[in-house]
Parts: C-alpha cells; sequence; structure tokens
C-alpha cells in the first residue's frame, strides 16, 4: 500500500480518489476550498459536484496541504492549468527527492506558454525529469465516479516510473497505457479543449453531423501541426490523449467546453455562459495562449483562431464559420 496525495477536490480529484481508494491504496486529498473539505469530511459528499457520489470512508481529508503531503509517495494534482504554477510553489516547502508528480491539469500556461510538465519543472528544477508525470486521455469525471469503463495514458520520461503509476490507477474499470511522449500527450490534452468550444458552436447553431465530424477532423490536423512544432511524435494526436480525447470532449454531455460554446452560439455572453456552467472551462483561457503560441511558431491554426476571435473580440459564431468555410482552397494533406 502506497499513500497517495490528491490535491484539487473538483470532479476529477474525488474521482481519482476514489478509485485509488477502492484499490485499498492510503489516500488523503487537499483543496483550498475548506467549505467543501469539511462537507466532505462530515457527509463524504461533495455539496456541489457529482450528485450521488460518495467518497470512501478511507480517504483522509487532509486538515492542511503540509498534512495531505506527509508520507506521501505521488502527489497527483487534478487542478485548473491556470493555477499550477501557484499550487506548485505552494507544495515545494513540503516536496522530497523521491515524490512523483502526476499533472491531471489540460492546459498551457498563459503568460509563458509552457506545457504543464515545464511549468511543474520551472518551479521545481530540483526534481528530476522522470518525476514529472501527466496522466490524460477520454476520461470524464462522472463516468470514472461510477466505473464506466475508461482508458486513459500516462506520460513521463522514466518507464519505469510510468510502469509502476499504469499499476497503481489501474483496475478492471480504469485501463491505463504508457506514452513516452509527454510533449505530445500534453499539448493533445490542452488543445482539445479550444475544439470542442468550436463543436459546441456547431450545436448552437443546430449543424449537423457532416459539420461536427469536419471540425473534429480539421481540428485534430491543427492539433497535430502544433504538437509536432513544439516537438511531438504525430503518432501521439492518433491516440487516447489526442483523438480520443478530442472526440469525448466535442460529443459529450457532460463537456464544459463544448456546453460553453454551445451556449456563446446561443447567444450568451462569456460571463453568462461561465454562470451557467459553474466549473472552470480550460479551453477559455487555452484558446488565447493556443492562438499566441502558434503565432509565434508560425503554425497555421484557422479553427482555434476563430474561436480566439469569438472569445476574446467578440465575434459572431456565425461568421466564424463563414470565414472558415471561405478560406483558400488547400490540399488536404498540405501541412497535415
Amino acid at each position: 500500500m502506497q499513500k497517495i496525495t490528491v490535491i484539487g477536490a473538483g470532479s476529477w480529484g474525488l474521482a481519482l480518489a476514489r478509485l485509488l481508494a477502492k484499490q485499498n491504496q492510503q489516500v488523503s486529498i487537499w483543496d483550498k476550498d475548506t467549505d467543501a473539505l469539511n462537507h466532505l469530511r462530515i457527509n463524504h459528499k461533495h455539496p456541489r459536484l457529482l450528485p450521488g457520489f460518495v467518497l470512501p470512508d478511507n480517504v483522509m481529508i487532509a486538515e492542511t496541504l503540509e498534512e495531505s503531503i506527509q508520507s506521501s509517495e505521488e502527489i497527483v494534482l487534478t487542478i485548473p492549468s491556470h493555477v499550477m504554477r501557484a499550487v506548485c510553489t505552494s507544495i515545494k516547502p513540503y516536496l522530497s527527492h523521491g515524490h512523483i508528480l502526476i499533472s491531471c491539469a489540460k492546459g498551457l500556461e498563459m503568460d509563458t506558454l509552457k506545457t504543464m510538465s515545464e511549468v511543474i519543472q520551472d518551479v521545481l528544477p530540483e526534481l528530476s525529469s522522470s518525476q514529472i508525470t501527466a496522466l490524460s486521455g477520454p476520461s470524464h469525471a462522472e463516468e470514472v465516479s461510477m466505473d464506466i469503463p475508461t482508458t486513459v495514458s500516462v506520460s513521463g520520461s522514466d518507464i519505469q516510473v510510468l510502469a509502476k503509476i499504469q499499476d497503481i490507477f489501474s483496475t478492471r474499470f480504469f485501463r491505463v497505457y504508457t506514452n513516452m511522449d509527454l510533449v505530445g500527450v500534453e499539448m493533445g490534452a490542452a488543445l482539445k479543449n479550444v475544439i470542442a468550444i468550436a463543436a459546441g458552436a456547431c450545436d448552437g447553431m443546430g449543424f449537423g453531423d457532416n459539420t461536427k465530424a469536419a471540425l473534429i477532423t480539421r481540428g485534430l490536423a491543427e492539433m497535430t501541426r502544433l504538437g509536432v512544432k513544439k516537438g511531438a511524435n504525430p503518432a501521439t494526436f492518433s491516440g487516447l490523449s489526442g483523438l480520443g480525447d478530442l472526440v469525448v470532449t466535442c460529443m459529450s454531455r457532460h463537456s464544459r467546453n463544448r456546453m460553453f460554446g454551445e451556449l456563446k452560439a446561443k447567444g450568451f455572453s462569456t460571463d453568462e455562459a461561465l454562470q451557467k456552467i459553474g466549473m472552470v472551462v480550460e479551453g477559455l483561457k487555452t484558446s488565447e495562449a493556443a492562438k499566441k503560441l502558434s503565432d509565434k511558431l508560425e503554425v497555421e491554426m484557422p479553427i482555434t483562431n476563430e474561436i480566439y476571435n469569438v472569445i476574446h473580440d467578440e465575434k459572431s459564431v456565425k461568421q466564424a464559420v463563414m470565414d472558415l468555410m471561405t478560406r483558400d482552397p488547400k490540399s488536404e494533406r498540405e501541412n497535415f
């Protein structure tokens, strides 16, 4: 049995804490939301998230961040990407050289345009690259928390570390593959949220299957272009953290990013849409970071650019669609 810390008591943190606890791992969970933690401690349920979910009794609700990390071997970071730097700064005093960090955040840092593993390495240079990993794939917390069969990948630079994480997380309902392409896994995880906003906009406009199939296909092409320019293996984008996560995020009723796009297309303002969803929409910030990164690396990303324009420049979805459809003719395989 190992002690595993989960930082972040959102939907994904709760689902993974339950999964690990049912594997008889020693699990502690901590979040800055003390009211939610107190509610979990007393009722074993979150006051707002995952209706019907019950946290197992053997999950320890930590009082402090230090307490949660004490004696742990793995730290699972189930937090929004925009707080990764702050959280890593907070845990720095309590880390040992043996800790393995498992990032579940899906995004790019706004100011630096770094992936989450790059942010972790930046804040915690004392960690070796083998101690920094990412868990990603088509995995809505709502379904994982109900033992609906799910498959993900864990990525990093040390296959022995990845095999250990694979063993810890794998259950009859949760299958974990290893993948050594950390850049590709993280880029796929981040960029698919932007394409999912576009998919939601298609739903909001009342478009059909033809439109969404084309969007997913061309969205995957531009995700691959940017990922490869960052050093990723193009094959990664046809895997779980690329195509798999893209499809589920574009299609699912659970997807916050898809719902955000749908609400925008129906005329809701950004603030109104976020209030209605009530949870973090990662693609909102990632759309800006992805546009900046594509501009910097000179990678053509028309769908991402149009989503940026819809969100940040108040461009109408109808006009964005028209501009995409009337672009100059190209070969399908040109630059992917």
